[in-house]
């Protein structure tokens, strides 16, 4: 069964629609224009309920194709604001500056280490890295040792640089929606938009201008193959 069926608008649309919303930093209503401007007339409400229903069956199907992750991780937490309530973002990304796995938990004490890096072994199929990267904090080592004890562990100053870096699209997208409304959307948001951002991370900064033509037409084709009903 089509997972469009019994929908008013045609796949193209709706996945465009989610497409755009992931992709860019663009607020519904930016959406909602950009379609006007094609002559299709869709509400923002509509295109939220696409971004919650197929944004995470496209999630899903993303990292099922997705290949196994490098072997170094970089791992990294930041707060985040829910309604006033503090909690703490941890992300992990490889080496390639993918986006390994995100959990937002509401402390950052050995326990929710260890069910990040639970997560992230399940994220890359049970296979361990060769390197973990992380700074100082005391949560970090005692999930080392009790899950990746092969694994060697850095926490050298200035090398987790790449983490810490990779919170920023985040942080432009939480001021564009005036913050996540709760924990379960701010999951549900950073899931569909870590994996859109991998799959459109062709690195054009090390790429000559042929080679990021061809690898943005391949992401194009994987896109066009997971949003098929």
């Amino acid at each position: 069964m089509s997972i469009y069926k019994r929908h008013r608008f045609s796949s193209d649309v709706i996945q465009f629609a989610v497409w755009a919303s992931y992709k860019f930093s663009l607020s519904l209503r930016d959406v909602e224009d950009l379609l006007a401007e094609r002559g299709i007339d869709v509400s923002r409400e509509s295109i939220r309920s696409w971004c919650r229903k197929f944004g995470r069956i496209y999630q899903k199907r993303l990292r099922s194709a997705a290949e196994v992750f490098g072997d170094t991780w970089f791992m990294d937490e930041v707060f985040i604001n829910n309604k006033g309530e503090r909690h703490y973002l941890w992300r992990a990304v490889d080496q390639d500056g993918d986006v390994i796995d995100v959990l937002v938990q509401k402390r950052r004490d050995t326990k929710a280490a260890k069910r990040f890096f639970r997560r992230l072994l399940v994220s890359n199929r049970q296979l361990t890295p060769r390197t973990i990267v992380t700074d100082k904090l005391g949560s970090y080592r005692g999930a080392h040792r009790a899950l990746t004890p092969n694994s060697e562990h850095d926490t050298m100053q200035y090398r987790n640089n790449r983490s810490e870096s990779s919170h920023e699209p985040t942080r432009v997208r939480e001021r564009q929606m005036r913050r996540f409304k709760s924990r379960s959307q701010a999951q549900h948001f950073l899931n569909v938009h870590s994996a859109v951002y991998n799959l459109f991370n062709i690195q054009r900064h090390l790429c000559s201008a042929a080679l990021t033509r061809l690898r943005r037409d391949r992401a194009f084709a994987c896109w066009r193959e997971i949003t098929v009903g």
